[in-house]
């Protein structure tokens, strides 16, 4: 087993690599690493190592798409051209991991300025969990000179929501940290709710960090717009036909301590909830603003006749 394969694929199962996109770049950099020690014989040899690696990496989360999506572009990218050796494909699949983590860059600094384009001036913004993406949206905003304050939800039970706070804060953005189960409360405060994705499905719903659909539904009583940033790799192509996302339930422990242990009390731990397309206005990404009833068409822009194909390291 590659090192440096199990390093990622460990750290993002116990989230110390955590948000769909920081998921995504550090899968595609983990096969990045398999090329590189591979000392298969043949192309097919290589192959297999390739593909074993995107299995062992697609067990370890399974709600954020980010990971799957990412390792099909290295795979359809890197092994479908013309690899007649192993050092042709080992050549190919590193290229194909590095544009994969060049154009999420990129992605970020796109969404950034599209979304920050629907940030006035003064307005006040709420936020749930650790989205670069959403982060970069409120960045852009305050570096062209709006005047605008953050409420972050804090994101129980791993309090990801300080992790933004604290970025914001360093870009200079009032921010006011807040307890997830008071969004309602300070939702006719805001102007605008600001999220991310860790999987947006064919129908325009939106897959995030157990908080967010309470959040957006305060929001939609409360007539506050509500926009979500996802790079395109969040879309989930198997939704198209049909299949139902996954939601991953978490140790327990992490609510409860094993310490504080209560007799006759099961703990549920969600990952996340499902926001309906009803509840969101626009999603922001690298390639434009869309209304959510458009994820069909992107998904179908995006993928192709690629929908209906095994995924490729299953075959």
């Amino acid at each position: 087993m590659n090192s440096e394969l199990e390093r990622i694929a460990q750290g993002i199962s116990s989230m110390e690599i955590r948000g769909a996109g920081r998921i995504a770049v550090a899968s595609a950099s983990a096969l990045r690493s398999v090329a590189n020690a591979s000392t298969a014989g043949t192309v097919e040899e290589f192959s297999s190592d390739i593909k074993h690696a995107a299995r062992r990496l697609v067990e370890t989360r399974p709600t954020a798409v980010s990971l799957p999506n990412a390792m099909r572009y290295v795979i359809r990218h890197g092994l479908n051209g013309d690899t007649s050796s192993v050092e042709d494909a080992r050549t190919s699949v590193i290229k194909a991991a590095d544009d994969f983590i060049e154009n999420a860059n990129n992605a970020l600094h796109l969404i950034g300025e599209f979304g920050s384009r629907r940030i006035l001036d003064g307005e006040k913004v709420l936020t749930v969990c650790n989205s670069n993406a959403a982060i970069e949206v409120m960045r852009h905003a305050a570096a062209q000179g709006k005047d605008i304050e953050v409420f972050a939800m804090e994101t129980r039970p791993r309090f990801q929501g300080r992790l933004t706070a604290a970025a914001l804060a360093k870009a200079g953005i009032t921010v006011n940290l807040i307890v997830d189960s008071a969004a309602r409360y300070y939702v006719r405060e805001v102007d605008h709710v600001i999220v991310g994705a860790d999987a947006i499905t064919a129908n325009g719903a939106v897959v995030n960090k157990i908080g967010t659909a309470t959040a957006a539904l305060a929001a939609h009583e409360a007539r506050t717009r509500v926009s979500v940033a996802a790079e395109t790799f969040k879309f989930h192509p198997d939704t198209v036909v049909g299949e139902l996302v996954e939601i991953e339930e978490r140790d327990p422990h992490e609510v409860l301590p094993a310490s504080e242990h209560i007799d006759g009390v099961r703990v549920r731990n969600p990952v996340f909830d499902i926001t309906p397309s009803e509840y969101i206005d626009i999603i922001v990404t690298e390639r434009g603003v869309i209304p959510p009833q458009a994820s069909f068409y992107l998904l179908t822009n995006l993928f192709g006749w690629h929908l209906t194909e095994r995924d490729p390291w299953e075959q």
